[in-house]
């Protein structure tokens, strides 16, 4: 069973033909789906989708792009039975304002909500989503200052810096841009990285997958990105299954 640990089921993109989505995902193997916190005003229907269907899981959390809409009230939800981890939280500089002072101010807040996640996730002993672009020194050295965090970098973009967060209960999210012809850094990094750390994921209904590229991403796709790591790993298919599989459920308790 393939578990795609990163999926924005609750993103309108899926509004009209869900049903199908999952059933083409439960036909190519995949039976468990966590959708990642990015968004507040997606968080209810994330819930009420992790309430429907018992192989779907969520995260409460809130992107960097949306650190203006910082709501600490979401987290009244961090016990229900269904969610399993905070986030998607972290650093994105890809987007930052051109004046100095605004970006020098972005920067500072998105600093100031990733830490304050991190310590939601250690007071209720959850592991992190977290998302870095263009960002990995900050996000590094943010994450080295704690002590008792576990999590994932998703989709790792093969920055060889951060591969030594292995060392510190941290997993790697591999995605659809594996599969691409300009992700070569990618490429390169994925055998360095300790096999027990390494996860699945789609980040649909983005990063489509060679050769779906252009098109919505969905969970199904995960698929194309299991046999390209054993191409890599020099791995069969079921075993890179069953190997992301057991790395899932020991992170995310499911």
């Amino acid at each position: 069973m393939i578990i795609d640990t990163h999926c924005h089921l609750d993103n309108e993109k899926y509004s009209e033909d869900l049903e199908e989505v999952l059933n083409r995902a439960s036909d190519s193997g995949v039976g468990k789906f966590i959708i990642p916190g990015a968004d507040p005003k997606d968080l209810e229907q994330a819930i009420q989708l992790s309430e429907k269907y018992s192989n779907i899981y969520f995260a409460i959390g809130i992107h960097p792009y949306h650190v203006d809409d910082w709501d600490s009230s979401i987290f009244q939800y961090i016990d229900h039975p269904k969610c399993v981890a905070v986030g998607e939280c972290g650093l994105d500089y890809f987007r930052l304002p051109k004046d100095k002072q605004e970006r020098e101010e972005n920067i500072s807040k998105q600093k100031e909500i990733f830490k304050k996640q991190i310590q939601i996730a250690k007071e209720h002993k959850k592991p992190l989503i977290v998302h870095i672009r263009d960002a990995g020194r900050d996000a590094k050295e943010i994450l080295l200052e704690e002590n008792e965090i576990r999590g994932v970098l998703h989709c790792f973009n093969g920055d060889t810096n951060l591969l030594d967060l292995a060392n510190h209960n941290f997993y790697f999210g591999i995605g659809g841009v594996v599969t691409f012809k300009n992700g070569k850094k990618l490429v390169n990094s994925v055998p360095l990285i300790p096999r027990e750390k390494i996860l699945v994921e789609t980040d649909a209904p983005y990063l489509t997958p060679h050769p779906y590229r252009g098109t919505r991403n969905e969970p199904s796709y995960t698929t194309l990105v299991v046999e390209k790591l054993g191409e890599l790993l020099n791995m069969g298919y079921d075993e890179v299954v069953n190997l992301t599989r057991e790395n899932s459920e020991k992170l995310f308790q499911i």
